[in-house]
């Protein structure tokens, strides 16, 4: 099961073998928005929020079976 805050492996996809830390889960649609994966670009129209609009670079959700949760080692080296 993987959690908010931890890191993940990325098994499939345009970011493969990459890791980065998960944000957000989305249990519903079993889905995970990992830290600096899965980039996209939102065109923003101007409103309230953002004043002046604009395209901005978003981390898209990724399915959760192409993520592997990565223990944290615990091996001593020599």
């Amino acid at each position: 099961m993987v959690k908010k805050g931890d890191t993940v492996l990325i098994l499939a996809g345009k970011d493969k073998g990459k890791t980065g830390k998960v944000l957000k889960t989305i249990a519903k649609k079993d889905r995970v928005i990992v830290e600096g994966i899965n980039i996209v670009k939102k065109h923003v129209k101007t409103n309230q929020k953002y004043e002046n609009g604009g395209i901005f670079d978003i981390e898209a959700p990724i399915h959760v079976s192409n993520v592997r949760k990565v223990e944290k080692s615990t091996k001593k080296k020599d």
